[in-house]
């Protein structure tokens, strides 16, 4: 429950969470939350997820996203930020791989092999970057 003087989050206060709700929305403003791991990088979060998923497609379209801090499975820990995504271009997706998988290194036991088993990290991943919406 918020108490009187509390203050909302900024982007700078949740995009080095560990675990991070991207809400995308649909042409017609639904929204659809989907967590996903990022790591920062300067005063942008970078992303990486399946090529062609829905997130993608959808920020393609529209660019309006909100982070906010989630637990592993995904509930929300706080309030949504909003920002700005797009879709980075195909040769930035290796690089963002793998600083995803340095910060998530405990999962890549699984997050590489499910990669190079699905054609390989060019092929089957797509990077994102997000920043601060302009205030």
């Amino acid at each position: 429950m918020a108490h009187p003087g509390d203050r909302h989050p900024t982007f700078t206060d949740v995009y080095t969470a560990k675990y991070l709700l991207l809400t995308t929305f649909t042409k017609d403003g639904r929204a659809k939350p989907t967590p996903v791991w990022g790591v920062p990088h300067g005063d942008k979060l970078l992303i990486s997820t399946d090529a062609g998923s829905w997130k993608t497609k959808r920020i393609r379209n529209t660019p309006r996203v909100t982070i906010c801090e989630c637990g592993v499975l995904g509930k929300p820990k706080g309030e949504p930020v909003e920002a700005v995504a797009r879709n980075l271009p195909a040769s930035e997706t290796r690089r963002v791989f793998d600083m995803v998988t340095r910060r998530y290194w405990w999962h890549a036991w699984w997050w590489v092999p499910q990669a190079l088993i699905r054609g390989g990290v060019d092929k089957v991943h797509a990077a994102i970057e997000v920043e601060a919406a302009s205030q």
